[in-house]
């Protein structure tokens, strides 16, 4: 057994089930887009929070322990994603990384935004042309300090 075991039983179980991932958060008491993460297997739960998610999607106890250990964060597949939807990001970091690098160094100095001190929020945006998806990304600047 393992994360990615649990991962799959987890979307096979959301699946038979009929569940929105904002329906899991709601369960769980955070954001569906930290919640969901979790449930993929990119972020740890605790012991709390676990046995919400275990409750919802029939885990068994062995298979809860595995939401609560550190996951490898950021694995794909590839390392160009296929996946029509997750290339359309790494189209977008290829296309737009240098204006975000230039202007976050612009207005804050030399550093990073953190993916750990960090909040998403993705809503839809009804619009007469076609729905947006409208995703608000907002990360603690760290800057390189000297040393």
């Amino acid at each position: 057994m393992s994360r990615l075991d649990v991962t799959e039983k987890i979307i096979a179980a959301k699946v038979s089930k009929g569940l929105k991932w904002s329906d899991v958060a709601d369960q769980v008491g955070l954001s569906k887009e930290w919640v969901t993460a979790a449930c993929l297997g990119q972020m740890t739960l605790n012991a709390e929070q676990a046995a919400v998610v275990a409750d919802l999607f029939g885990l068994t106890d062995e298979e809860k322990k595995w939401l609560m250990v550190v996951p490898y964060k950021g694995s794909l597949p590839t390392s160009v994603p296929t996946d029509p939807l997750i290339y359309r990001f790494y189209e977008l970091v290829s296309v737009y990384g240098t204006t975000f690098k230039e202007l976050i160094h612009e207005e804050f100095g030399d550093g990073i935004m953190s993916a750990i001190d960090f909040r998403m929020d993705l809503q839809r945006d009804p619009h007469p042309a076609g729905d947006r998806v409208s995703i608000t990304m907002s990360g603690k600047f760290l800057p390189y300090k000297t040393y």
